[in-house]
């Protein structure tokens, strides 16, 4: 089995040495770096998600993957995610189509609804109109996907008649995903345009993920479209030891969930629940290096992925334990579980 190992930030804010919250502008730098260092280690993808809130950093992920295309030469780079009810699908071809020249052809897009609510007010859409957006949206980017001559009409924008949008790509096409969180309409949905699906896994074991694999896989056989690749983001960590990632993993990461807890009403969590995201039923893949990959390359096999995605950033972790983490993923993780696979 051929996997491509990944990685996703958000720019989560962390903490600088007095322990108070980083500048924006310095986050954004850091994950600049991340990015640099993940290419240098032969990492095969680095994904940017887009937020318009104040724990993250990084509202434009395009602009700052087209820095990481003039500072990298060979890692594939993308959104996790573009958040496209709340985009114009027109200016997301048309950035990434730019992206995807500075880069030599290393642009992707991730597209989906986002795990948060707030790019709606900020750009003038009604929740109300939370579906109907996401759906022709994502119909329009798929006609613009092709390159070709677009006819097309909806009800959330006037009608497009253009010819080109441009700038167009070198290889005529940008790789293009849809992010999913678990329900079946929306991998139904991805396979009736002939994209690949990436399965966000924030809760929870895997195994519980693979009806909506295995419904994936039928709905592309039944779409008459090609068998696609299909990948996981997960949130995790790794350290030198077991405990020593535990001991640096636990404490943002309740902090986080216990501020986002607080926003959707989630009963508290303390440290023994986390702990139970961090074992081998729980979404969470923080460890030794041999115990992140033996997680990763079982969630491989069960799902039968094609890329894996670890969110390496969490709340205040800081910058030092983000860069040995991903030097760790790179250097021990990745052979490792390419190696279990292999056997």
């Amino acid at each position: 089995m051929s996997l491509e190992l990944g990685l996703d930030s958000f720019g989560d804010i962390a903490n600088g040495p007095d322990g108070q919250p980083l500048h924006p502008a310095e986050v954004v730098r850091e994950v600049l770096a991340e990015g640099q260092l993940a290419d240098q280690l032969g990492l095969d993808f680095f994904g940017i998600g887009e937020h318009h809130r104040p724990d993250y950093a990084i509202s434009a992920p395009d602009t700052v993957l087209a820095a990481l295309a003039s500072t990298t030469a060979q890692i594939r780079l993308g959104t996790s995610v573009t958040v496209l009810s709340s985009d114009d699908p027109v200016r997301v071809f048309e950035r990434f189509s730019t992206v995807d020249a500075l880069s030599n052809g290393r642009a992707e897009i991730t597209v989906g609804r986002g795990s948060f609510i707030e790019s709606f007010p900020l750009f003038g859409y009604s929740l109300e109109d939370y579906e109907v957006l996401f759906s022709e949206k994502l119909d329009l980017l798929a006609h613009l996907l092709t390159e070709q001559p677009v006819r097309w009409e909806g009800t959330t924008r006037p009608p497009l008649a253009v010819d080109r949008v441009l700038p167009g790509t070198e290889r005529g096409r940008i790789p293009t995903w849809v992010a999913v969180g678990g329900t079946p309409q929306s991998v139904v949905r991805a396979a009736s345009y002939g994209l690949p699906v990436v399965i966000a896994i924030i809760g929870g074991p895997a195994r519980q993920f693979a009806p909506l694999a295995d419904l994936y896989r039928r709905a592309l056989a039944q779409s008459e479209q090609p068998d696609l690749p299909l990948g996981v983001h997960s949130p995790g960590h790794v350290a030198a030891t077991d405990e020593q990632a535990r001991e640096e993993y636990v404490g943002p990461f309740v902090e986080y969930m216990n501020r986002l807890g607080r926003e959707r009403g989630w009963a508290p969590m303390d440290e023994a629940r986390a702990l139970e995201q961090l074992g081998p039923d729980g979404a969470a893949y923080v460890g030794s290096p041999e115990t992140v990959a033996r997680k990763i390359a079982d969630t491989a096999r069960l799902l039968g992925l094609s890329r894996f995605q670890l969110k390496y950033s969490m709340g205040h972790l800081p910058h030092e334990q983000r860069l040995e983490c991903i030097r760790l993923y790179a250097e021990q993780v990745a052979p490792r579980v390419r190696e279990l696979l292999a056997s």
